[in-house]
């Protein structure tokens, strides 16, 4: 089954009591702009986490700015609302998918395959005028017990060798090369965010501007379709179509939330060998040492 669901699948599906639909709205800059709009209203039976107080573990020095939660930590959470190893698990937001997907891969790293994602988000399901509450459920506690998947996930270290590696086997940062014309399976690094931040003319979020030495820029959104649905495996296997699929690809962006999309991306495009930086640009730059790039 394809990661995401549409909102007719759901609603057909409603109210079955294997099944978690989970809230993730959530605003940078308005920290309580999410729960508040799930206050207000959500998609029956929803339950919310939050992407700074559930999804994320407190800012250090490194780790970026929304570094990753303790496993047991978000295991034990997920049973206070309910959500088992064998429960299916429908997440959605109003940010085109980047906080659901950050839930979609950390469940995933938990070990849990049943996780999906709403396409269209929230407001494309009360635009369909299909039923939304401000009535708050009442969930059993459940049983999650954690199974860590670390090959999903590259340190600081394996990326500053990847940037090595990348830099000194002669791809050209920015533009979209195949990889293979430079060494056979060279492992690729993609910068999720926006062009001008990859660039270095725009950096509004982070005290450093610019990208990963050797990165190429991929921007999340271009794996959408205007209506906020993700794109057929065909068409992001020609969006990806110059990246050797023999090739490990480490993916990032700001701070390891935008960064998931192009995971789901990535992966349903028939990447099978895609990880995640989850402390992404924000980390990167915590680390003094580390070499900034900009421009193409």
């Amino acid at each position: 089954m394809d990661a995401t669901v549409t909102r007719r699948w759901l609603l057909a599906r409603l109210y079955e009591p294997e099944q978690t639909i989970v809230d993730c709205r959530f605003t940078l800059g308005k920290p309580e702009a999410g729960r508040e709009s799930y206050e207000q209203e959500h998609i029956p039976g929803a339950v919310y986490l939050d992407l700074e107080h559930d999804l994320s573990s407190p800012v250090g020095e490194h780790g970026g700015r929304h570094p990753l939660p303790e496993p047991q930590v978000l295991a034990a959470r997920l049973a206070k609302l309910g959500i088992g190893n064998h429960s299916r698990i429908v997440a959605y937001d109003d940010e085109s998918g980047m906080n659901a997907a950050r839930l979609w891969w950390l469940l995933r790293y938990l070990g849990h395959e049943q996780v999906f994602i709403l396409e269209g988000g929230f407001s494309a399901w009360k635009a369909e005028k299909f039923p939304v509450t401000d009535h708050q459920p009442v969930r059993v506690p459940s049983t999650f017990e954690p199974k860590v998947q670390p090959q999903m996930l590259a340190d600081v270290d394996q990326v500053r060798q990847v940037s090595e590696q990348t830099v000194n086997g002669g791809t050209h940062a920015g533009t979209h090369v195949s990889v293979s014309d430079a060494a056979s399976a060279l492992p690729i690094l993609i910068d999720s965010r926006a062009n001008d931040r990859y660039h270095g003319k725009n950096e509004t979020l982070d005290k450093k501007a610019g990208h990963i030495p050797g990165a190429l820029n991929y921007f999340w959104k271009d794996t959408q379709n205007a209506d906020g649905s993700f794109k057929s495996a065909e068409q992001l296997a020609e969006h990806f179509a110059e990246l050797d699929k023999d090739a490990g690809i480490i993916v990032y962006c700001g701070s390891g939330v935008t960064a998931c999309p192009n995971v789901l991306a990535l992966e349903k495009a028939g990447f099978k060998n895609v990880r995640l930086y989850a402390g992404s640009w924000s980390d990167w730059i915590s680390y003094e040492e580390n070499p900034v790039a900009t421009g193409e």
